[in-house]
């Protein structure tokens, strides 16, 4: 797919950027080149290809789950203005 001035011009007016009128045609040759390379990589075969989340096989570090502080939500619930069960109550802000 190849994008046009008038197509990068819609764009930045979309994504509220501004760009200068002699830079179109080189964001319009960039970003075509993106596109054409995301069609290149739709067409290839992934069939056994197993997703992963980081392109290094590496593990998460992870710590034992346990409390390291007190619980102090009825120290905190006595100096709020409203709770009710637990909870803090807030105005409302949204119709």
């Amino acid at each position: 797919m190849s994008l046009t001035a008038n197509d990068v011009k819609k764009i930045a007016h979309l994504a509220r950027l501004g760009i200068a009128e002699q830079d179109v045609e080189h964001y319009a040759k960039d970003l075509s080149g993106v596109l054409e390379l995301m069609t290149q990589m739709g067409r290839l075969n992934t069939d056994g290809v197993t997703p992963m989340a980081h392109p290094l096989d590496q593990m998460q570090r992870l710590r034992e789950d346990t409390v390291t502080e007190a619980d102090q939500r009825d120290p905190f619930q006595s100096i709020a203005p409203q709770t009710e069960a637990g909870l803090y109550l807030v105005p409302k802000v949204i119709d």
